[in-house]
C-alpha cells in the first residue's frame, strides 16, 4: 500500500507497512517506531502495556527506538480508572 505524500508543491510516494494492532490490520509509514503508534493513537506510554508478537514489552524506554515491521502483531492494554 502506498500513501502520497507533499513535499514542497510535488508528491511522493510514501512507503507504508501492513501490521495488527488489536486485532486489526493498519497500515503505517515504515520507520515507524512503537512511540509513532503510540502517539498517532493519542495514548501515553505510561498508561498502556503493549505486547509485540506475543511478548510484553516491559521497557517503556525502548518505545522510541522500537521499529516496528511488516507483520508485527501488536496487542495495546488502555489502563483506564474509576470507581
Amino acid at each position: 500500500m502506498r500513501e502520497m505524500a507533499t513535499v514542497g508543491e510535488s508528491q511522493v510516494a510514501e512507503r507504508t507497512i501492513a501490521l495488527q494492532v488489536n486485532g486489526v490490520e493498519r497500515a503505517i509509514p515504515a520507520g515507524w517506531t512503537l512511540s509513532d503508534l503510540l502517539a498517532s493513537l493519542e495514548l501515553d506510554a505510561r498508561t498502556v502495556v503493549v505486547e509485540r508478537n506475543a511478548i510484553i514489552l516491559r521497557d517503556r524506554s525502548s518505545f522510541a527506538s522500537l521499529e516496528l515491521t511488516a507483520d508485527d502483531s501488536i496487542e495495546i492494554v488502555h489502563f483506564v480508572g474509576g470507581g
